[in-house]
C-alpha cells in the first residue's frame, strides 16, 4: 500500500449535469464521497516544464492515490488554485495504488 507516501489532500469533484429550466443544460462540480482524497502529485517532466513557461500550456501530471479512491476519468482534483483534470486512471496488476494521469492547464497569472 502507498498510504504513507500520500502527502497531499486534494478536493475531489465530479461533474453533474442538470436541466437549466430553459431547455438547455448546466453543469456543476459536486464533491465525491467525503470531498477529498489523499494523493501524491509527481512533478512534470523537463520537457513539460519548458512548455509550461509558455502561456496557456498544458502540463500532464501523474497523481498516485489509494487503490480504494473513487477517482475516475472526467473528475477534478483540486489543490488550492491548481485544478487537475483526470484524463485516465489505472493501477498495476496488484492493487497497491491507483494512478490518475491528469492535466493541469496553466493560464496567464496562474500559480
Amino acid at each position: 500500500m502507498v498510504e504513507h507516501l500520500l502527502n497531499r489532500t486534494l478536493a475531489h469533484t465530479r461533474p453533474h449535469t442538470f436541466s437549466d429550466g430553459g431547455g438547455g443544460q448546466a453543469t456543476e462540480w459536486r464533491p465525491v464521497g467525503t470531498g477529498t482524497v489523499r494523493a501524491r502529485v509527481n512533478q512534470p517532466t523537463a520537457v513539460e516544464r519548458e512548455a509550461g513557461d509558455q502561456l496557456s500550456a498544458d502540463l500532464s501530471y501523474p497523481i498516485y492515490l489509494s487503490p480504494r479512491a473513487a477517482v475516475r476519468r472526467g473528475d477534478r482534483l483540486t489543490d488550492g488554485h491548481a485544478v487537475y483534470e483526470v484524463l485516465e486512471t489505472y493501477g498495476p496488476s496488484v492493487s497497491i495504488y491507483l494512478r490518475a494521469d491528469c492535466r493541469l492547464r496553466q493560464s496567464e497569472g496562474g500559480p
